[in-house]
């Protein structure tokens, strides 16, 4: 797959693309039912199929200091795209000049003049421009004029709420992440490099790989059962785990993080890139009264998680 980041700078052999726009976050059920439809469009135009998002998510840019709100980072987004075929993803900048463009100057200037797109695929919710003033059916009048297709998607639906990035945050934040794959289609995932951590788990008998969560909604502290991907390195496979997310009570106040013991593993995974999927919630994050009782509870989650995890799959 090939990322644009620049829409200045875009080969000819990137241009004239079928493409999906949108912030993809998540890149829930409803997500790929636009990517679906855009590769339908794609294959009838004998055209690349591409994505076109924004970094940073333009909610970041345009309130800095908000609470994190994103379900994947950059990477994890461009890593799930790639999956599901997408060949080309636009991620272009948002910065000042391009949240200044109107509805029609993004429509001439991005999508007809820089990048050339054949065909754009919107949710019926999507806005666009200055002010947010550019709705789906105005983007079907441009590409009218502007010579290039619209297909404007419904949206989906998951019993009795719409398939968003919203709802699945929600069943996050309160400890269901078996419905937040429902809505996902995939398992929710944190991904990023392993980092150095006090190695208390290690004193403790549970070694853990730990992992920031810095500018990603937070979903409920406590301990998860978790399927975790080393994805390189002489350790790279899939392997089974129970995870702590939270600030770890017993040990003062602490930046939130992800620790994950690996099951039957033993090696040494800093600065490796792993994705850990949340698959089951266990129990909220406690405090102990001392280590010995932390220790007994640790071996009472594990024995639950691979329990959970028995028939559990990606």
């Amino acid at each position: 797959m090939t990322i644009v980041r620049d829409a200045d700078f875009v080969r000819s052999s990137d241009r004239g693309a079928a493409a999906a726009i949108g912030n993809f976050d998540g890149v829930h059920l409803g997500h790929r039912s636009v990517i679906d439809q855009t590769g339908a469009a794609a294959r009838r135009l004998h055209a690349p199929l591409g994505v076109l998002t924004f970094e940073p998510h333009p909610r970041e840019f345009f309130a800095p200091d908000a609470p994190p709100f994103r379900l994947m980072s950059a990477e994890a987004k461009a890593h799930r795209l790639e999956k599901l075929g997408v060949d080309i993803l636009y991620q272009l900048s948002f910065n000042q000049a391009l949240a200044s463009l109107s509805a029609e100057e993004f429509a001439q200037a991005i999508l007809a003049d820089k990048l050339g797109l054949r065909h754009v695929i919107v949710g019926s919710d999507f806005c666009f421009g200055k002010g947010r003033t550019g709705t789906a059916r105005m983007l079907q009048e441009f590409g009218q004029a502007m010579g290039f297709g619209v297909t404007v998607a419904e949206l989906l639906r998951d019993t009795d709420q719409t398939v968003s990035s919203t709802s699945i945050r929600t069943a996050l934040t309160e400890g269901r992440p078996e419905d937040a794959a429902r809505m996902l289609g995939h398992w929710h995932r944190i991904e990023g490099p392993v980092v150095h951590g006090e190695k208390r788990g290690r004193e403790l008998g549970y070694p853990t790989a730990n992992m920031s969560i810095d500018g990603l909604h937070p979903p409920r502290f406590g301990v998860y059962a978790v399927l975790v991907d080393v994805l390189e390195g002489r350790f790279q496979g899939r392997y089974r785990g129970v995870a702590s997310m939270g600030v770890r009570p017993m040990f003062g106040e602490n930046r939130p993080n992800l620790e994950t013991f690996l099951f039957d593993f033993s090696g040494d995974l800093y600065g490796t890139q792993i994705s850990v999927a949340l698959v089951s919630y266990i129990r909220p994050e406690v405090k102990f009264e001392g280590l010995q009782a932390l220790i007994a509870q640790m071996d009472k989650d594990s024995e639950e998680a691979r329990h959970r995890l028995a028939d559990a799959t990606s």
